[in-house]
């Protein structure tokens, strides 16, 4: 139940629905059954108007699933240290639900991942209880297209790719998708949905890494990188405009694509443009660190002992959504490098324990002497609830990674774009 499951539940609710949200985290549970959201874009007060309806409760008891006709799976697809997929929760989720599966029920997974899992990994799972897919029980794919933090798509409006097992698994998942949201696409099979979420992100992916590669070119040729994209896109065809930034972040663009390279090497072929551009996606930290040491060291300031302000954990503006968020790893970064760091971002108050890090921070209150006290504001995420006038005014040093100064027109001196 979180940044793919709660936009679930809230659309299939509206469309009549009654809803389960099952979770393994209690503290969720008990949360959403007190009718309080832990997501910003998903308010509370929707979440007590479905539960004090009856629509909707939530339960961490897994025999409650067989209450279910249809079960959903949006559980995480993260990778290993060796960047290859990580399908535990994948895996532990279709167990779960093998232990509790009813005849006729329709399972749908829709976590990002490579084509071939639904049939590969998810059906034999649910085999191994001696029902039968298309048969005693139904099983498609239908991947999630989340965006956190939009207003003008949500989860209704946003076209719902649907491929089945089977024909029959294809016409149940239609159906029901089709009662909830304004359009279902059907297409002919399971591999063929995963592969279209995996070119989805893998096309962002590629087209971000070229951006963030000219960035760093044209920076050494003195021209505004943005100011480029601005140029090219008044071309009214055969250009799609994207934007450089500090690195990739969501859990989707900076995973999805190994996805794919790792299920290539099955077929003896190596994706290099993929690779390619998820290392210069995943250089992008360090190059910002490079900068903010570059900015600090023409005002004969060593990053070593520097005072850093980040501004923005998140990984995009106006969320509260850290997930693989490039911020995390630049904080690390200019730690290891010996400055003193501190943060603010007006969504997320303090830094939660995560898999693979925990910075045991707390958002600090912006002031305007607080910020003239540290050698460099580095703006990682550009929230519209700052004031970059007044935060230029006041900073001794900005460094800009998402070009949110640009309206700025006193103390440019002081800006330096990264």
């Amino acid at each position: 139940m979180g940044y793919v499951g709660l936009p679930l539940m809230r659309t299939f609710c509206a469309a009549g629905f009654n809803c389960l949200g099952f979770d393994v985290d209690s503290g969720k549970v008990e949360k959403l059954n007190a009718g309080k959201s832990y997501i910003k874009h998903i308010p509370s007060a929707l979440i007590r108007k479905v539960v004090a309806a009856g629509r909707f409760r939530a339960s961490d008891d897994p025999r409650s699933l067989r209450e279910c006709d249809a079960i959903l799976i949006c559980v995480p697809t993260p990778l290993t240290r060796m960047r290859d997929p990580d399908m535990t929760y994948v895996e532990n989720t279709a167990h779960l639900i093998a232990d509790n599966l009813q005849r006729g029920q329709l399972v749908v997974l829709e976590s990002t991942t490579y084509p071939g899992t639904t049939r590969e990994v998810v059906r034999p799972i649910l085999e191994s209880t001696g029902l039968k897919a298309e048969g005693d029980f139904f099983l498609a794919f239908s991947p999630e297209r989340e965006d956190p933090g939009r207003t003008d798509h949500t989860t209704e409006t946003i076209p719902k790719v649907v491929g089945g097992l089977g024909p029959r698994s294809l016409r149940i998942a239609t159906a029901l998708y089709g009662s909830a949201v304004r359009r279902a696409v059907p297409v002919s099979s399971c591999e063929v949905a995963e592969a279209a979420k995996i070119l989805e992100n893998v096309y962002r992916c590629v087209n971000i890494a070229l951006i963030n590669e000219l960035k760093m070119l044209f920076d050494r040729m003195g021209i505004d990188v943005w100011e480029v994209v601005k140029a090219a896109s008044t071309k009214p065809f055969g250009f799609a405009p994207f934007y450089p930034g500090p690195g990739l972040g969501g859990h989707c663009i900076p995973i999805d694509p190994f996805y794919l390279t790792w299920k290539a090497r099955q077929y003896d072929m190596s994706t290099r443009f993929i690779e390619l551009a998820g290392e210069i996606n995943t250089a992008m930290p360090a190059y910002v660190v490079a900068r903010v040491a570059e900015a600090l060291n023409a005002r004969k300031r060593a990053l070593n002992g520097a005072r850093v302000l980040v501004l923005g954990l998140a990984y995009k503006k106006d969320v509260d959504d850290l997930r693989e968020s490039p911020s995390i790893e630049i904080i690390e970064m200019l730690r290891r490098r010996g400055a003193r760091v501190d943060y603010n971002d007006p969504h997320i108050p303090r830094t939660p324990r995560q898999r693979e890090h925990n910075l045991g921070m707390v958002s600090k209150p912006l002031t305007a002497k607080m910020l003239a006290s540290y050698d460099c504001v580095l703006i990682a995420t550009d929230h519209t609830a700052y004031d970059y006038p007044w935060l230029v005014r006041h900073a001794r040093l900005v460094v800009d990674t998402r070009n949110a100064t640009s309206g700025v027109r006193t103390g440019r001196n002081r800006v330096v774009k990264a």
